[in-house]
């Protein structure tokens, strides 16, 4: 039998500890986690006792970590946005295979400075693209590739953010605002425009961009609405945005479960949204039951480290996401198209919001043979292929409710970067040249969209990239 490669993780937060831990925790034959560098101690503590971590392995911060000698194969690097390129930057120095979370830098001289290290040094650098892993997108790819579609013509994408996750993540959280992390077009869409760079195979021409923040601010803030939501709200009932209810009663993963394809959870969620007193009596004889109710996962995993009733209303009293959201300091969009034409003509659009009552993306791409058509949903995923010739319309994939791991993109990234380390395999599907591109065209789209230009890629593309 093989012997499992060997990481450190810096930082044990959200995807450091729920995604790639979780993906250890459950594979310990693949990869074992042997070092861990995390500032809060409650999280460090919890990683190092998951992982069985001895002392002299855990460190408070990436720069302690990485200031040992190399005694591990691979770097997991999932700090902030605005902290991944000296920490991925040193482990590569000091000989780290680097699996770097996405976006793999906030400024795009940083993204050329990672990229020129990893030729640099040898190193493998592999970004968090998880989307190309996951059987929905593979499945598009390889229909574009079968010819099944003609000459692609046209690529319509949509990133439906749900208003409950853009309250979460880009209102009250980590990436709420540009100054202090990324533009949403980067930090949320880096994926989007990875795929349809993957998907089309060549690079942009031009880039166009609009977008602002249109609603989630202080002038739309109902009369006499406090600045959080457990100071007294007079629309408590009436606001799908009030903190209890998102991350108490669990209400708009209950209606994720509503939608899906599965009738026992759908059953379920209907019990657990109409008789919320049933459901917790039987959630103390059925096990599955009181994950739901009592539930640990995002995004109530990121607001407090306590998750007990007690311990999640603390939070709400006083952390960020008991804020109400026309109170917050946010300044990235809610709203944004970028227009995109490729070198070999093939137009494509990308609209991106929070606004959605579902969360999910959906593609469209039109070719001289036949149409595609997908969602890719919380509730269920689906991709129908319509032949122009036989007039036959085809469902092509179907999957099932995901919650969490981003449709197995997550456990797919892992597998393959496994498996790289252990084959040395020559062309990494996510390696950081690769991902580059849909980082310049994520600041291209930010630029158009603040400077209200058309981006000529010719121009605008980063000199001093290492060849």
């Amino acid at each position: 039998m093989e012997k499992p490669i060997t990481a450190i993780v810096c930082g044990a937060g959200q995807r450091g500890r729920d995604a790639y831990g979780r993906y250890a925790e459950s594979n310990k034959d693949k990869i074992q986690i042997i070092g861990v560098a995390e500032p809060n101690p409650i999280k460090r503590n919890n990683f190092m006792k998951i992982h069985k971590i001895p002392e002299n392995r855990s460190y408070n911060l990436w720069k302690d970590i990485l200031a040992e000698d190399k005694f591990a194969d691979a770097a997991i690097i999932t700090t902030q946005d605005n902290m991944h390129t000296q920490p991925a930057l040193l482990a590569m120095e000091q000989g780290y295979d680097v699996l770097l979370e996405k976006p793999m830098a906030n400024k795009l001289d940083e993204c050329v400075q990672l990229v020129n290290k990893a030729q640099e040094t040898g190193k493998r650098l592999q970004i968090c693209h998880v989307l190309r892993y996951t059987d929905f997108y593979s499945t598009i790819y390889d229909t574009i590739q079968s010819g099944k579609l003609g000459k692609v013509i046209n690529i319509e994408c949509k990133e439906n953010v749900s208003y409950f996750h853009y309250s979460h993540s880009y209102i009250r959280g980590n990436w709420r605002n540009s100054e202090i992390s990324s533009p949403m077009i980067l930090a949320k869409c880096c994926h989007d425009l990875d795929l349809l760079y993957w998907m089309v195979g060549v690079p942009p021409k031009k880039i166009s961009s609009f977008g602002n923040l249109l609603y989630y601010k202080k002038e739309n803030a109902p009369e006499g609405a406090p600045k959080r939501c457990l100071d007294v709200c007079p629309y408590a009932d009436k606001c799908i945005f009030y903190a209890p209810f998102i991350y108490i009663d669990n209400t708009p993963l209950f209606r994720v479960g509503l939608d899906c394809d599965i009738k026992i959870i759908k059953f379920f969620a209907w019990l657990a949204i109409k008789h919320r007193t049933t459901v917790k009596i039987l959630s103390k004889i059925i096990p599955p039951l009181k994950d739901a109710v009592e539930w640990h996962g995002w995004p109530v995993s990121v607001i407090t480290d306590d998750l007990t009733y007690e311990g999640k209303m603390k939070a709400l009293k006083e952390g960020p996401y008991g804020r109400c959201v026309y109170h917050c300091d946010n300044n990235v969009v809610d709203h944004q198209t970028v227009n995109i034409e490729f070198e070999n003509g093939v137009t494509a659009n990308l609209t991106v919001h929070g606004h959605s009552a579902f969360e999910g993306r959906s593609i469209r791409i039109d070719g001289t043979k036949a149409t595609l058509i997908g969602e890719f949903l919380f509730s269920g995923e689906q991709i129908w292929l319509y032949d122009k010739l036989s007039g036959k319309k085809e469902k092509i994939f179907e999957g099932h409710l995901q919650l969490t791991g981003h449709g197995g993109g997550d456990t797919g990234l892992m597998n393959a970067f496994i498996d790289l380390m252990k084959r040395n395999i020559s062309k990494p599907l996510t390696d950081a040249k690769a991902s580059l591109e849909s980082h310049i065209m994520a600041f291209a789209a930010e630029k158009s969209r603040l400077e209200g230009k058309i981006i000529n890629m010719a121009e605008y593309r980063p000199e001093g990239l290492y060849l």
